[in-house]
């Protein structure tokens, strides 16, 4: 028998504005602790100098992060021209540098090739894993490695501001796996003139927006008390792309249970996943067959 986890069996999401110099995992422990919750994770690591949006999901939440991590998310960032790291962030060493200086019209006309569906390498500071270790620890210990290209979609590179000769300011929408990181060095080496991540900010990750977010400062004030779960989205909204099924009560039960039961869909093809709630009660997400969804994640109902 396994053990029995302590804390609340509280659902739901808990958008955080990640502060910088903090780990993404640091941010889940103090949420976690914050509500005294029983199980807790988020969807999509941020790098611990970047800030924004960081989707903390709880109890029943974490069985619809990956549809929250397979969303789109956008960043603001900062590139710092001229000078290439060896983490293709500030926290690196200066490996390369340049004089050169790309003019506005040139960073703009760079843009398109980084639009679409695209391939790019990692940085080697990074938690891609290599012959089962992680990327970061072999180029700790001063491993030569390399990462093999890796497929990614972007939707849109914005031009937002030149702020001087060194710095500017870009917005880039993007698919899952994305490295902002890897776009500012790959930009750089574009342009001929090196460059790497100053400054990184997520404002939107899927639903949700920065303006959804509460602050560290605000989760440290209402720690434990019932004002903090005022914060809390329902854990539906992490299915916002799939369809939204409806059951009888009466087949409740064989859903919670994981077996098939006959739900009530308009569109939905043979195949189709989706999710089902009866009373607005999410019970399950699965598959639509025939007129029955056969369930691969049942949410579990806490008294």
């Amino acid at each position: 028998m396994g053990r029995k986890k302590n804390g609340r069996n509280i659902s739901g999401w808990l958008v955080v504005d990640k502060p910088a110099g903090m780990t993404s995992t640091a941010v889940v422990n103090k949420v976690k602790w914050a509500l005294t919750a029983n199980k807790a994770g988020h969807a999509g690591t941020l790098d611990p100098d970047a800030t924004g949006v960081l989707a903390v999901a709880l109890g029943e939440a974490t069985k619809t992060v990956p549809y929250i991590t397979d969303a789109l998310k956008a960043y603001t960032f900062i590139v710092r021209l001229g000078q290439a790291t060896n983490t293709d962030d500030a926290e690196g060493e200066v490996i390369a540098t340049s004089e050169t200086r790309p003019t506005e019209a040139e960073i703009i006309a760079a843009l398109p090739a980084f639009i679409g569906d695209i391939e790019q390498i990692p940085p080697k500071f990074s938690a891609v894993k290599i012959d089962g270790q992680r990327a970061y620890k072999l180029a700790r210990a001063g491993e030569d490695i390399e990462i093999a290209p890796r497929d990614l979609y972007v939707e849109d590179l914005k031009f937002l501001s030149r702020l001087d000769a060194d710095h500017v300011e870009l917005e880039l929408t993007c698919g899952k796996g994305g490295y902002v990181r890897s776009i500012a060095r790959d930009l750089g080496e574009a342009l001929g003139c090196y460059g790497h991540v100053r400054e990184l900010r997520r404002i939107w990750s899927g639903p949700f927006e920065t303006t959804d977010g509460i602050t560290i400062e605000q989760i440290d004030a209402l720690a434990k008390t019932p004002d903090l779960d005022q914060y809390l989205h329902p854990l539906e909204v992490g299915l916002d792309e799939l369809p939204r099924l409806t059951c009888k009560p009466e087949d409740v039960g064989k859903l919670r249970n994981g077996n098939a039961a006959m739900v009530i869909a308009s569109d939905l093809e043979y195949g189709d996943e989706a999710w089902v709630a009866c009373q607005d009660e999410p019970i399950a997400i699965g598959i639509y067959k025939a007129g029955e969804l056969h369930p691969t994640r049942v949410f579990v109902k806490h008294d």
